[in-house]
């Protein structure tokens, strides 16, 4: 097959990019190149969607395209500059398409309007429904959950791999039941090439299915070859001592508090009937830090600092 990826150049794009010139494809990577390098062993072609007429320099038919853009401005001029040369079209949007996650319903956000503002982060969820729109139903979507794995530059997952590497009393927010879920992105870019290959159409949610974060921590020791020494802290304490959810600056990454994210877990069977493997967490924690050594990276995009962690824990035993 002759594959467009839109973007190619950072993480699951370059892995998904990674896998199908692995596979036999003709692999087409084109981005504005800032990101980083596409993987070695496929064709670049450097374009600007942000710019009416962006993606001439591509040339030819493409079988599968595939894109990861979050804008949906990038996404409407694909959609028309590309028209009559995409055979299936495969669109990576997010659980944040979802309005309200007290509950497991299937609400969607309002598309955001045109004129609105792509960048803010706060209207992430919105940009991407408007995404998923624009592509059309004949599109596969992949509902894509937490990412994980080597390149992982958000230290979501790699903060936990990270601390309980570095050993002694580890804080862990909530309850060991609270339920995560997460996807290995090599497992990701395998299905997402599958099912666009297959045809398949409509959304998909492309995640584990949910698990207690007391396995996920021992999974990943396992994975390491530790024992961890987990001091587990309530979310009152948490919120008390302003730790921030999920990820960023102090925080306790995976984190989300409860009834507020009670329905952010959510049914994945669909995909998982479609052929979606779900790797052991110890061998995404083992390849991750192995990853983190090799290419130097420093956790410091989310999580407690140890003197911020240090300090929570002399409150808490």
């Amino acid at each position: 097959m002759r594959t467009l990826v839109l973007g190619g150049t950072r993480f699951l794009s370059r892995e998904i990019a990674r896998q199908a010139r692995d596979r036999g494809h003709e692999v087409v990577c084109a981005a504005r190149g800032l990101a980083g390098d596409p993987p070695q062993g496929v064709e670049f072609v450097r374009v600007d969607r942000s710019e009416d007429g962006g993606l001439a320099p591509l040339e030819g038919t493409f079988d599968l395209v595939i894109d990861v853009a979050s804008q949906p401005s990038l996404v409407r001029r694909a959609v028309a500059e590309l028209a009559g040369r995409a055979g299936h079209w495969t669109f990576v949007s997010s659980r944040s398409v979802y309005a309200d996650f007290r509950e497991a319903n299937q609400v969607l956000h309002e598309p955001l309007a045109p004129g609105a503002d792509e960048t803010d982060p706060r209207n992430f969820g919105p940009a991407k429904v408007a995404c998923e729109q624009l592509v059309g139903d004949e599109a596969l979507l992949v509902r894509a959950g937490l990412i994980v794995g080597p390149e992982d530059q958000s230290d979501r997952f790699t903060y936990w791999v990270d601390r309980l590497a570095r050993g002694g009393p580890v804080l862990a927010p909530g309850t060991p039941d609270d339920l995560v879920q997460l996807v290995d992105v090599r497992d990701l870019a395998a299905w997402t090439l599958d099912a666009a290959g297959e045809g398949l159409s409509g959304p998909y949610e492309a995640i584990s299915m949910p698990f207690g974060r007391g396995r996920l921590l021992a999974e990943i020791a396992a994975g390491l070859g530790v024992r961890p020494e987990l001091v587990w802290a309530g979310q009152e304490f948490l919120a008390e001592q302003k730790v921030q959810p999920w990820m960023g600056p102090r925080s306790l990454p995976m984190w989300l508090p409860l009834p507020e994210y009670t329905g952010f877990t959510r049914d994945t069977s669909a995909a998982l009937a479609a052929g979606l493997h779900i790797r052991p967490v110890a061998d995404t924690a083992r390849d991750t830090l192995a990853w983190q050594r090799a290419s130097g990276h420093t956790v410091s995009r989310s999580g407690l600092t140890p003197a911020e962690e240090a300090g929570l824990l002399r409150l808490l035993v």
